[in-house]
Parts: structure tokens; C-alpha cells; sequence
């Protein structure tokens, strides 16, 4: 795990409020103009080497919460340690922020602008369809690009170029199917997706697999975009008699949702998957009876230095402590965009040099102890995980762990 030297996180603290100063920017790191173009930041004195890592993230749209907290992790990460070592040549990491807008239609000139801007490495994204949407652009210009919570098994299936730190969605379904069976005894499970939504329809797809095999039964129905109004499909759950509600969809909906079930006096409990381990999510859930449980990457407590260095990063910086929703909750998410930049900085250094093709080719073997875990790829691209948390909202603007689980 990452040691932290108090001197050293002071220093990248004090750096961090210097930056913040600038105002408009996620947080200290890194900024993103409204377009979606990076606004280069932390910019080196002319002279120093430089290595760049893209950021491709949401800063807008649906996802644009669980983004910006990822983002964070990243930036925490960077003002901890802002350079690296390459061939014995000491280089400034410059991260490089593009806005993917949450859209499939977006991601694409979000990517494009990472390669123009001759980024080294990209980080990103949040959001599984985004991230498929934007691979032929990375993998075109010969770039590795490192999903950190995109858990959709195709974003690194039939390629080379993509890889990823999280679990993925069929390890996160089959935790959460048996989950529902094995604490509440489950028989009949409502699962409700976004229409088209290939994260959604593919954990729901996931999550029917498992439960049917185990002898329960699944009721499916799928929303529009852009929807607003869960009743109709609320009061089916109810009418069916569902024991457990599936509905691993974007942060903006699942605050919908539980606002809606609570004033419907929905009494079955909620199984969500990471997107709803969110500030806001909680927040909706605040001084409701609505029984919330997630399957996530991290808990905090799991790792108290990185911990207290995030919270303390968060509350003396104005901007960070925006993008992390107003407080200083550690999400997820956060943690696993801290790891994924030291990940890149392994393999920088693995690659001994800046050069894309090199870090890319470095990448496969690189191990990495995180906050998160362990973390290795195996010959696909994804991560070697076989363990998720889950916790379930005390209803008073806190996340409570409930178990460690493992696939069977």
C-alpha cells in the first residue's frame, strides 16, 4: 500500500489550495473547459520534462457526479506525487482533463482530444458505454487507455488497448443475486433499467442468470431516457410481490427512484450496483424507511492514511470538496482513481519511457498494491478481483459496511 510522509502530503496540500485559487477547476489537479477540451493545469517550468495522462471522465450529464469523484482520486493522487521516473530522468505527470459528457455520442471528440493533446496514457472512464465508445479512438492512435469503474465485460473484450482495476459486471451480479437470496431469502426479483443502457441491461441480464439458476424468479421492465416518472413501474414491483428491487442505473435516476418508492411506502429492499455508491444516492435515501443496499470497490476504514490524507485534501480545497457533492464522504470510486494513477506510473516506469507504445506494451505486467487491493491484469485486460463490499445506507447520510463477498 501506498506510504504517505506527512511533510510530503503537507507540501501537496498547500500546493493544492495554491491551485484551487484558480477557481472553475473539479479540484486542484486539473480543470475542463465547458467544450470538453482539457485545460492543461499544474503546468511545469519550461524546461521540465513532461509526461501527460489523459482523464476521461464525465463532468457533465448523468454521470457527471460519479466522474468528478473518480477525477478526484486521480488528482489527489497527482498532488501527492507529481513526478516520475523515467530512464533515470525525472518527469512532471501532467494530467489532462476531457469532458466525455456521460454520452456515447460525446465520447468519441472527448477521446480525440486526449490524443491531441499527445497524452501518454488515458485514465477513464466512469460509465462502461462511454468507454466502448471511445476505444477505437485510443486504440487508432496506439494509446493504452485504463478503465478504473467501467465494469461491462466488452470494454476490454476483442482488443488489446483496453484495460481495467474493477471488477466486472457478471463477478458484480452474481455477488448481488446471491446477496438477495442469502439475506433475504429472496424468490422474486424486480430488476428495472434504462432502455438501450448497456451497463443496465447487462447487469440485469447478469443478475437473471444467477437468480434463475438458483430457482428465483425475475420480472424485467426497462424505462426511456430521460425518464422521470417511476410510479407505474414501482407499484408493479409492489403488486408482483418482488422481495428484493434491482436497479443498477445512473446516480440522477436512482435519486429518483428512492424519492419515489418512499412516498409510495415501498417496503422491499433495494440492491444496487456501484454507480448508486454516491453522496447524492445518499442523500435521497436521508430520513427515508427505504431499505438501500450496494455493491461497491472500497468502504471507508478500509485504508485509514489514504483515508484521512483524501478527507484533508477535500476540506481544505473549496473545489474538490464541489466535486465531491459538498462534504467529504470518500466515495468508491475516488479510491480506485487513486489507484488507477499509480497503476500508470508503474507502468511508465516499467515502460522506461514516455512513449505510448512502450507503456502500452508494459502495462500487462504490472502488479500493484492500491488501497483497493492487489491489483494485476489477467491476458484479457481486466483486473484479477474476486472480492466486492457491500453496504447499505444507515438513512442518515452514511454508508454502513454490511459484508465482504465473494462469487460462489
Amino acid at each position: 500500500m501506498k506510504k504517505f510522509l506527512a511533510g510530503a502530503l503537507s507540501a501537496a496540500l498547500m500546493l493544492s489550495l495554491l491551485a484551487g485559487c484558480g477557481g472553475g477547476t473539479p479540484a486542484a489537479s486539473g480543470g475542463t473547459t465547458s467544450g470538453g477540451a482539457a485545460a492543461p493545469s499544474g503546468t511545469p517550468a519550461s524546461g521540465d520534462k513532461v509526461i501527460k495522462v489523459g482523464v476521461f471522465e464525465p463532468a457533465s450529464g448523468d454521470s457527471a457526479s460519479g466522474g468528478k469523484k473518480e477525477t478526484l482520486g486521480m488528482q489527489f493522487a497527482n498532488a501527492e506525487t507529481p513526478t516520475v521516473e523515467v530512464g533515470g530522468e525525472t518527469y512532471t505527470v501532467q494530467l489532462v482533463l476531457s469532458d466525455n459528457g456521460s454520452t456515447t455520442d460525446k465520447a468519441p471528440s472527448a477521446a480525440a482530444d486526449l490524443v491531441s493533446q499527445n497524452v501518454a496514457i488515458v485514465l477513464g472512464s466512469y460509465g462502461s458505454g462511454v468507454s466502448m465508445a471511445a476505444s477505437d479512438t485510443f486504440k487508432e492512435a496506439g494509446i493504452a487507455a485504463m478503465g478504473v469503474t467501467c465494469t461491462n465485460p466488452n470494454v476490454t473484450a476483442g482488443n488489446d488497448h483496453y484495460f481495467r482495476i474493477c471488477f466486472l459486471d457478471n463477478f458484480q451480479a452474481q455477488v448481488l443475486a446471491n446477496f438477495a437470496m442469502e439475506k433475504f431469502q429472496a424468490k422474486t426479483a424486480y430488476c428495472l433499467g434504462e432502455t438501450g443502457n448497456e451497463y443496465d441491461q447487462g447487469l440485469i441480464a447478469f443478475f437473471e442468470q444467477v437468480f434463475t439458476a438458483n430457482g428465483g424468479k425475475v420480472i424485467k421492465d426497462s424505462f426511456p431516457t430521460n425518464n422521470s416518472d417511476f410510479n407505474s413501474y414501482l407499484n408493479k414491483a409492489k403488486a408482483e410481490g418482488a422481495d428484493v428491487i434491482f436497479t443498477p442505473v445512473s446516480i440522477a435516476y436512482a435519486t429518483q427512484i428512492i424519492t419515489q418508492a418512499q412516498s409510495l411506502g415501498i417496503t422491499a429492499p433495494f440492491l444496487g450496483s456501484d454507480t448508486l455508491d454516491d453522496n447524492m444516492v445518499l442523500e435521497a435515501a436521508n430520513g427515508t424507511d427505504i431499505q438501500l443496499y450496494v455493491s461497491t470497490f472500497y468502504q471507508e476504514g478500509g485504508a485509514p492514511t489514504f483515508d484521512q490524507g483524501i478527507k484533508d485534501y477535500i476540506n481544505s480545497n473549496a473545489s474538490a470538496k464541489d466535486a465531491n457533492g459538498g462534504n467529504d464522504t470518500i466515495a468508491a470510486v475516488t479510491a480506485m482513481g487513486y489507484d488507477a494513477y499509480y497503476v500508470a506510473l508503474e507502468a511508465i516506469k516499467a515502460a522506461g519511457s514516455a512513449d505510448p507504445a512502450a507503456i502500452k506494451a508494459a502495462l500487462p505486467g504490472v502488479t500493484y498494491t492500491g488501497v483497493s487491493g492487489a491489483i494485476a491484469f489477467d491476458d484479457i485486460g481486466d483486473a484479477i478481483r474476486d472480492t466486492a463490499y457491500i453496504k447499505h445506507s444507515t438513512n442518515t447520510n452514511a454508508w454502513e459496511l454490511e459484508t465482504v463477498q465473494k462469487a460462489s
